[in-house]
């Protein structure tokens, strides 16, 4: 063996290079042939760096190459570069040895018109635009407090962290229901209308009883951030019809603040980031709280106002009221005063008829009969409404008149705790009474 191969050729051998000497040589090979090169395809993955240069590809139904276009270069260009849009560039096609890539060193970009993906996105906006599904009319407020949120999205995804990380923070006492789907790729368009039509069912009026699952009142569809090819099943026309079919409001939370969707325009809602989707529905326990201990405080002082009120007008009410017996002295007082004046008026009438010549005399007798007649049956009237309002004819009837140790009236139970002490007036004496247990009506 070690004859044969000593008899073979060593012209034959290959040439034993090193990697980075290859990768040299491959882009020496490629300068040569190729450079300097024009390339026309659509942008993906378009990104600017803080040092200013910017790393894309550039792609179409045939492959892709990546592409790094320095900073002196990218200040040169008259227009932002967006996923999906078509450009044509110049540049110098090379390898970049540190990765052992095919890369375009891009000196120049310009428009080649908008990327086919962007052109379709542009004609379905326009359509759904066109049939009202963007009108702000249709897109509904959302609930102050839900009652439980619902969220579609990837299991996997880093935007499922995002939104219960910022649920549980805020709103940990509220129910969260996660119906899984796609978000990329060519089945995730069915899969999330599918998960939506399921949370649907949720947010029915009444169903939130159903097997114990709790009532949805708010939607929010979530995916993290990516190129226009990863967000594209958002931009699906038989899911932006499902959104906008949505009992109850729905937040769209797609990509990163500058990405825009299909879904977005169409949702009640749109949120810069899945983040902000479940900050939006969430107003913290803590804000709550301090409202109803607000509104909480105000009650007790209007509540308080109204007692003030109400006892104030009891006061007044007792005082002009008074003890029967008060009342009835003084009635009697007054009629013995009235009767003390008419006597003195009918000695001063009978002194002037004195001096009245006498067919007055004759006269008199009888108009005083009259007269005597009159306030005599006047005087039993009056008498007989002070017997009618003598306390003593109800307790002869075995009532009695509860008064406190200062001669007050006592007319509720709930004034007389145990252990107070009352006075019972009946008919025929009093009675000390102390009282053991209250029972209110």
């Amino acid at each position: 063996m070690s004859g044969a191969f000593g008899a073979m050729n060593p012209a034959a051998a290959p040439l034993v290079w090193e990697v980075g000497a290859l990768c040299r040589a491959v882009s020496d090979a490629l300068q040569a042939r190729f450079n300097p090169v024009a390339v026309r395809g659509e942008i993906s993955g378009f990104s600017r760096a803080a040092s200013g240069h910017c790393y894309f590809s550039i792609k179409d139904a045939g492959g892709q190459i990546r592409c790094a276009m320095f900073r002196r270069a990218a200040q040169l260009m008259d227009f932002s570069p967006r996923d999906g849009e078509l450009v044509e560039l110049r540049g110098r096609l090379g390898v970049y040895e540190q990765r052992g890539d095919l890369q375009l060193v891009v000196e120049s970009m310009q428009r080649a018109g908008q990327g086919a993906l962007f052109e379709q996105f542009l004609r379905l906006k326009a359509q759904l635009e066109a049939e009202g599904l963007f009108d702000a009319a249709r897109k509904r407020s959302l609930p102050p407090l839900p009652r439980g949120i619902g969220v579609v999205t990837s299991p996997g995804a880093a935007a499922l962290h995002d939104v219960i990380t910022a649920l549980r923070r805020r709103v940990p006492h509220i129910p969260v229901v996660l119906v899984p789907a796609l978000v990329q790729g060519a089945q995730a368009p069915a899969s999330l209308i599918d998960a939506l039509q399921r949370l649907y069912g949720l947010a029915q009026e009444g169903a939130g009883s159903v097997a114990g699952a709790p009532h949805i009142d708010t939607i929010l569809l979530v995916r993290g951030g990516g190129s226009i090819e990863d967000l594209w099943a958002f931009n699906d026309e038989r899911l932006a019809r499902t959104i906008v079919q949505s009992p109850v409001p729905l937040i769209s939370g797609v990509g990163h603040e500058t990405d825009f969707t299909i879904a977005d325009f169409c949702a009640d809602l749109r949120a810069p980031t899945p983040t902000a989707a479940a900050e939006l529905v969430s107003q913290p326990r803590d804000v709550w709280l301090g409202a109803l201990q607000l509104m909480q405080g105000r009650l007790e002082d209007g509540v308080q106002r109204l007692l003030d009120r109400q006892q104030q007008r009891l006061d007044l009410a007792s005082q002009r009221l008074g003890r029967p017996s008060e009342q009835l002295a003084r009635s009697r007082l007054q009629l013995s005063r009235q009767a003390q004046r008419l006597r003195h008026a009918m000695q001063l009438r009978l002194q002037r008829m004195d001096h009245a010549g006498q067919g007055l005399q004759a006269q008199l007798p009888a108009g005083m009969r009259r007269g005597l007649d009159r306030r005599a049956d006047h005087l039993a009237r009056m008498e007989l409404r002070l017997q009618l309002l003598d306390p003593r004819l109800v307790l002869q009837r075995g009532y009695a008149l509860l008064t406190d140790t200062e001669g007050h009236p006592v007319t509720e139970a709930r004034r007389a705790p145990p252990g107070t002490a009352l006075q019972a007036q009946l008919a025929d004496g009093s009675l000390d009474l102390v009282v053991t247990q209250p029972r209110l009506l």
